[in-house]
């Protein structure tokens, strides 16, 4: 059975995670399934920079690739409903945290360091990993940003599991969050919604 939901998304679903988690692969099916455009916001990061995000961090490093992260980010989330797959470190930050609060509704799609590593190491163009021990940084990273990343709306184990099995969990997470009445309060403090499967 594929699963949709009840009502349209009132607000745009934003995806937060560490590389790996699944936010693209997930993000693609969740939004096909809603009949929402699917929107990558490192793909559009890219396009208006016009290079690559190895290229900004090489050439300008990481402070100013989050800022232009920061702003294209809040762009998005002023357009049409949509669903919106972040870079790992774009919930970080205080700023972005508080538009996707305001106008998103943030799932943290949660995965474990073997799964993630496993995911990364079939990709080169991650800036962060480019060091002798990936492992050590991801170690780093998750210590650093799964405190973070529990402040979103709604937590969902990625897991070695399907996509589509995922999304199913997304979409049940989104249904118990927008029924417990947090869809149109906006902000935290609404249904805290941890799904796994």
């Amino acid at each position: 059975m594929t699963l949709r939901l009840s009502v349209p998304a009132p607000k745009t679903i934003v995806l937060v995670g560490l590389m790996g988690a699944g936010k693209t692969s997930v993000g693609r099916l969740l939004a096909k399934r809603l009949d929402l455009e699917f929107i990558d916001a490192d793909d559009e990061i890219e396009q208006a920079a016009q290079c690559s995000i190895e290229q900004i961090f090489e050439s300008h490093g990481e402070a100013e690739f989050r800022d232009g992260e920061r702003r294209v980010i809040a762009r998005l989330l002023t357009g049409p409903t949509h669903v919106l797959a972040t870079g790992g470190g774009a919930f970080m930050r205080k700023e972005t945290r508080d538009a996707i609060r305001g106008r998103g509704i943030s799932v943290w799609l949660r995965a474990d360091l073997d799964l993630l590593l496993r995911r990364v190491s079939r990709r080169k163009n991650r800036p962060l990993l480019r060091n002798e021990n990936p492992r050590q940084t991801l170690e780093k990273l998750i210590k650093e940003r799964y405190p973070v990343y529990a402040e979103a709306d709604i937590v969902v184990d990625s897991g070695d599991r399907p996509p589509g099995t995922i999304v199913d969990n997304v979409i049940e997470s989104i249904e118990t969050f927008l029924g417990a009445g947090a869809g149109s309060g906006g902000g935290s403090g609404g249904a805290r919604n941890q799904a796994a499967g």
